[in-house]
């Protein structure tokens, strides 16, 4: 009887060295760090969240609001531009680099996912793949972005969509996998004359 070929040998994983960017221990740290002092912090204390953040190697700009919810891998990976809004439960998976502009929302339950496998090699080794979610782009509630997208400029991504290839400035996109719907209308601000 001839054995079945493999395609995965999960015994023979082992996380290339170096790929973290930091040590164990200071990965260790975090996770204990983000599971109490930020994820137990109350809602208002943005500028807390921020500091720990920071303190953790990510680059956070002025005004960022992040939910005490949502979950940052390693944030030394991280980037985020001024104002930008992270919601409740979102994931910024930063195996590699995830940036997020200025003015730039990812609403809740949503994933940005900046990590993948190699599944043509049997040890299945980690693969990092930047996300950059551009200024004034929308990544509406539960969505999924995959390793290496780019969310251009001011870009909408509707609720619930999974986004595998890149999303032009200006755009909407909705659907699993998303595809442009159309483009994004200038807005008026309340109050603004007609």
């Amino acid at each position: 009887m001839t054995p079945e070929p493999r395609y995965q040998d999960l015994s023979r994983f082992r996380v290339a060295p170096g790929f973290r960017r930091r040590s164990g221990v200071v990965v260790l740290v975090w996770q204990v760090v983000q599971a109490t002092l930020f994820a137990w912090s109350p809602q208002p204390l943005y500028g807390w969240r921020r500091w720990l953040l920071r303190l953790f190697g990510a680059q956070v700009g002025a005004s960022v609001l992040v939910r005490p919810t949502a979950r940052v891998t390693y944030p030394w990976n991280a980037t985020f531009g001024d104002y930008c809004w992270i919601g409740d439960h979102a994931e910024i998976y930063s195996l590699g680099p995830i940036t997020i502009g200025a003015h730039a929302v990812v609403s809740q339950r949503s994933y940005l996912c900046a990590g993948t496998h190699d599944p043509m090699d049997i040890t299945f080794p980690l693969v990092a793949k930047p996300v950059v979610v551009e200024a004034e782009a929308w990544v509406a509630t539960d969505c999924f972005v995959a390793p290496g997208v780019t969310i251009g400029r001011a870009a909408i991504v509707a609720a619930r969509s999974t986004v595998l290839k890149d999303v032009p400035p200006a755009m909407v996109v909705a659907g699993s996998p998303a595809v442009v719907r159309k483009p994004r209308a200038l807005p008026t601000a309340a109050g603004d004359a007609q």
